[in-house]
């Protein structure tokens, strides 16, 4: 075999070795999301949800014109059953995977007094944007317990402020000092699979290997639940999640 022909096929070698070790990423490695399957799945209320209560702002008058017919969000249930802000996310399973964070930031807003989202996600090492649209002071305080805690003071017009997780956590709350009925909480994660539902209840994890995973749900009042859902590589997967009242 001539030298010319011995670096070709030394070469293709090398590439066919790349392709297929593309195809199937060794443990410890990050998966490609893209050529993942999806989980679909309800969260739903059991019973006759209770009405939301409003949120009364007259401790700061400046708060009554901008925060007006604002309810508490600690439970809200669809016309259908389903329930808003749950914190879904592959709870175990992904073994030692291994997910870079994105670099794109996350971001919190105080407007109308109140902080936007009420349940958000983030992904370890993942930039959280803390915004103040509002044209008065607000604070930050996340009273995390395995990260660090902050407490950021955002008078009107400063620029955004950033933080990061360094750790998994479920769930950091976040509160005002100044305005108390203000409260929003982060799940950390070390992948993104994690979501949070919508208003009718639904939500979906995309992009994961097939597999066996425990799937959890998290409800600020309601507690948790957990699930076994095997992920097909084709097909996906459903669960769904059925909360009761408090007590019952």
């Amino acid at each position: 075999m001539t030298r010319r022909l011995l670096v070709t096929a030394l070469s293709a070698l090398a590439l066919s070795g790349v392709a297929s070790g593309a195809q199937a990423p060794r443990a410890g490695q990050p998966a490609d999301a893209a050529a993942g399957s999806t989980i679909t799945g309800m969260v739903r209320f059991e019973g006759t949800p209770p009405k939301p209560r409003p949120i009364r702002m007259e401790a700061d008058p400046l708060c009554v014109p901008i925060g007006k017919g604002a309810t508490f969000e600690t439970l809200l249930v669809g016309a259908g059953g389903g329930i808003q802000n749950v914190f879904v996310y592959v709870k175990d399973g992904l073994g030692d995977r291994k997910f870079p964070p994105p670099t794109t930031p996350v971001t919190i807003d105080q407007k109308g007094c109140r902080y936007l989202p009420h349940v958000f996600g983030i992904q370890v090492g993942q930039p959280l944007s803390i915004l103040n649209s509002d044209p008065i002071v607000h604070n930050v305080n996340a009273a995390a317990k395995a990260n660090k805690e902050f407490n950021l003071i955002q008078p009107k017009g400063v620029p955004r402020g950033t933080r990061t997780f360094d750790k998994p956590e479920i769930m950091v709350p976040i509160r005002c000092d100044v305005h108390p009925w203000m409260s929003s909480w982060v799940g950390v994660v070390s992948h993104p699979f994690f979501a949070v539902t919508g208003a009718d209840g639904s939500f979906s994890l995309k992009g994961l290997p097939a597999g066996t995973y425990t799937v959890e749900a998290w409800h600020e009042e309601l507690g948790t639940q957990t699930q076994r859902v095997v992920v097909d590589a084709k097909k996906g997967a459903a669960a769904a999640f059925v909360f009761k009242p408090k007590g019952k």
